[in-house]
């Protein structure tokens, strides 16, 4: 080959492999949200996914270690071809997102690598305070020091609060549990606290049950589902959830899902909303412990004195299983409204209703099934959660969806 032909199959290659790097910069988002969620586990499987060649995905997996987001490591499943096809997994090392979670017994202070992976924690129990920027201040201040002691690069932040956040203004409307008052400009003050604690990152926050579900939907009992209905107690009261092709459903201004103040008792208890009977207070830590004759005490939050009880003593002490049964059977009414409503293809329960459905889990989806219209046409899976912590693992979403949309722009723009 002479010279000059030398020359232009050097320039040829050098223009195919820019056109492959252009062509795979597209590609950079889907792909790592693919590895995120461990949909694409070798570089073979996210060639089948995006529907690339084989060098672009290969150009794509190498773009996205070079950014620090994933290891590409020698693997020993088989490729397209019969192949050892290497496999894709989220750096150990690389950056975070500081996740915050406020709720009635306390706060918690998380970092939260990709594929909700939390690096490290810092729960708070203290006294929550009526003022929301003394208490959003003390969460942020722990983060912060979490960063401080592991070093790492934090990319984003988010926070979970037991309330209806409306949007666009990010207002905490019912932070009923909470004392704070109503409409509190939540994101605002998170917002400026981030700021303050000299983090120039992108802050976010949500309703602590949108995020467990974003989070389940994501890496755990909800993957795969199209639409996904979480429905789960917190430490005080209950809340909804739903995700409909990967995208929280959230209403046109945030308040979708609330379905606490679903009456399933129309001569129960009053409700802090008005209303009387509703799922939010016959079906929460507090109505169980109290259906149950126990009197709840101070050493330990309501949620785990009811998930406590329940395991220790639902077998031989029959008012505690009378408390559960009446439980589920609330739980049960709510739940087959939803379904009429909703037609989801899955449920997932957290929180004591999780507690609830593992002590009897036939008789929940049997009250379901008879009250529900698709239900009696073949049931609708009803799952216990699987994270642990997972409004904090979906605070983190919220902080990792600016990198999932546009990598290289988020940790190099």
């Amino acid at each position: 080959m002479n010279g000059k032909a030398e020359q232009d199959h050097h320039e040829a290659g050098q223009v195919s492999t820019r056109t492959r790097l252009e062509r795979g910069r597209g590609a950079l988002g889907p792909a790592l949200e693919l590895v995120h969620t461990g949909r694409a586990p070798t570089r073979a499987v996210l060639t089948a996914e995006l529907g690339v060649t084989r060098a672009t995905a290969g150009a794509v997996a190498a773009e996205l270690e070079a950014l620090g987001l994933i290891h590409v490591e020698p693997g020993a499943a088989a490729g397209s071809q019969g192949r050892p096809s290497h496999r894709l997994v989220v750096a150990d090392d690389g950056p975070v997102v500081l996740a915050a979670q406020v709720h009635a017994d306390g706060f918690r202070a998380a970092l939260v690598g990709l594929g909700g992976r939390i690096v490290a924690t810092a729960p708070g129990c203290e006294t929550i305070d009526a003022d929301p920027a003394q208490v959003i201040g003390s969460v942020v201040d722990a983060g912060a020091d979490l960063l401080r002691e592991t070093g790492r690069r934090c990319v984003g932040a988010g926070l979970a609060v037991p309330s209806a956040v409306a949007e666009p203004e990010g207002n905490a409307l019912n932070p009923l549990h909470l004392a704070w008052p109503a409409g509190s400009p939540v994101r605002e003050i998170f917002a400026e606290r981030v700021r303050a604690a000299g983090l120039a990152v992108p802050a976010f926050t949500g309703n602590d049950v949108n995020l467990a579900a974003l989070a389940e939907h994501r890496h755990g009992a909800g993957l795969g589902a199209r639409h996904l209905l979480c429905v789960a107690t917190g430490h005080r009261g209950v809340g909804g959830a739903l995700v409909l092709d990967g995208r929280l459903h959230t209403g046109s201004s945030g308040l979708a899902l609330e379905v606490g103040h679903l009456t399933v008792n129309p001569e129960g208890r009053p409700c802090y909303c008005g209303g009387r009977g509703c799922l939010d207070v016959e079906t929460d830590p507090l109505a169980f412990l109290t259906v149950a004759g126990r009197t709840p005490g101070p050493e330990v939050n309501l949620l785990q004195q009811s998930r406590d009880l329940l395991r220790r003593e639902y077998a031989d002490d029959p008012l505690v299983r009378r408390a559960a049964e009446e439980l589920i059977d609330r739980l049960g009414l709510g739940l087959a409204g939803l379904v009429n409503i909703l037609n989801p293809d899955r449920i997932i329960l957290g929180g004591l209703h999780r507690a609830l459905l593992d002590a009897d889990p036939e008789r929940l989806r049997a009250v379901v099934a008879d009250r529900s219209l698709w239900g009696r046409s073949g049931g609708v899976p009803i799952l216990a959660c699987t994270l642990d912590h997972n409004s904090l693992v979906g605070a983190a979403e919220l902080g990792w969806q600016p990198v999932l949309d546009d990598p290289l722009g988020a940790l190099t723009g």
